[in-house]
């Protein structure tokens, strides 16, 4: 598997402030200019012809009673296993030929047992099933990490989950992002997205974690798809709960699953130690990606009332934070 680097002669934006800094600029000074940057390279070289407005919908119908599951277990593919199947089996959402993209968080590089991005163990056999059991044509993996993408990947140990499962990861090279904009959207408009990958797949599956993060409060299933954004992202710090709903609104995947097994109380979204984790044994796959942050939250004794960007997602009828109304089916797989 060729994995290739995202930096295809592009400037970051730490590098751009970097070598504003050095040229002498007041940080003052750099924020302006990087934001006069931002704004006219990136959204105004964008014409209305090739601005692209929306997702498809790649949700697929709950079944009653099945539409949320919680499996408490410390072993990752038994439990992600299992939700799954009380979900309705992967082959209730995956049909043959069908093509499916998984989107992990895979922001940082970090080794698995930091908890600060998705387990491989749960990439491995989501992308087995996929293949074994729903027949999926091909199974593709994607992310734009914060840091560079390769060694993200590769640190995380998704590359090698990937490859041993046959999924074909997807680097974010520059030529993959379209400008999307959201209707009705404050934030998403003309904005650098990960589009190619999502636009080619007939299924969508967000794999996330369950972190403490210093801006949002929290990050699940919905911020995951922050992720998708490309350059000038980090502007939308300001907006945090705005942009999380917004991207709720624009990506409708077909499940999230959420993983509790092990989860960030501290010193979140990075980590760094093991002393930040909480084990808590849990794994949730839901049709409801507001129901499963929901859900998540709880077990970081965050309510909706704490997470601004979950009851604007209720409110919006994106999903629901009483998880509870949709009969979550819950099950233990240590007794």
């Amino acid at each position: 598997m060729k994995m290739n680097q995202n930096n295809e002669n592009k400037i970051s934006r730490r590098e751009f402030f970097a070598r504003s800094a050095k040229a002498g600029l007041s940080i003052a000074a750099v924020a302006g200019a990087a934001g006069l940057l931002y704004e006219s390279d990136v959204t105004k070289m964008f014409s209305a012809e090739n601005v692209i407005t929306g997702l498809k919908d790649f949700s697929v119908a709950p079944l009653a009673g099945q539409t949320m599951t919680v499996v408490s277990g410390s072993n990752r593919t038994m439990t992600v296993n299992k939700a799954i199947e009380l979900l309705g089996g992967i082959d209730r959402f995956v049909k043959p030929g069908e093509s499916v993209l998984i989107k992990p968080n895979v922001g940082f590089s970090r080794p698995p047992r930091i908890c600060a991005t998705s387990h491989p163990d749960i990439i491995a056999e989501v992308v087995r099933l996929c293949y074994e059991h729903g027949k999926a044509r091909k199974v593709y993996i994607t992310d734009n990490p914060i840091y560079d993408a390769k060694s993200c990947f590769e640190i995380s140990q998704i590359a090698a989950a990937a490859e041993k499962n046959g999924a074909e990861i997807i680097m974010p090279k520059s030529k993959l992002f379209s400008p999307m904009s959201l209707k009705d959207g404050k934030l998403i408009q003309k904005t650098p997205f990960l589009y190619d990958p999502i636009s080619k797949v007939d299924k969508v599956i967000g794999i996330a974690v369950i972190k403490d993060h210093a801006r949002s409060g929290a990050t699940m299933t919905m911020k995951n798809w922050y992720g998708l954004l490309g350059d000038g992202r980090n502007y939308f710090h300001t907006n945090i709960n705005t942009i999380i709903t917004e991207l709720a609104m624009l990506v409708k995947p077909t499940f999230v699953i959420l993983d509790a097994t092990e989860i960030m109380v501290s010193n979140g979204p990075t980590g760094g130690s093991t002393s930040d984790l909480k084990r808590t044994n849990m794994m949730i796959a839901s049709c409801d990606q507001v129901a499963a942050d929901t859900f998540g939250a709880g077990l970081l004794d965050l309510k909706p009332n704490d997470l601004p960007y979950l009851l604007k997602a209720h409110e919006l009828k994106i999903g629901t934070t009483d998880y509870q109304s949709l009969k979550p089916v819950f099950a233990n797989m240590e007794g």
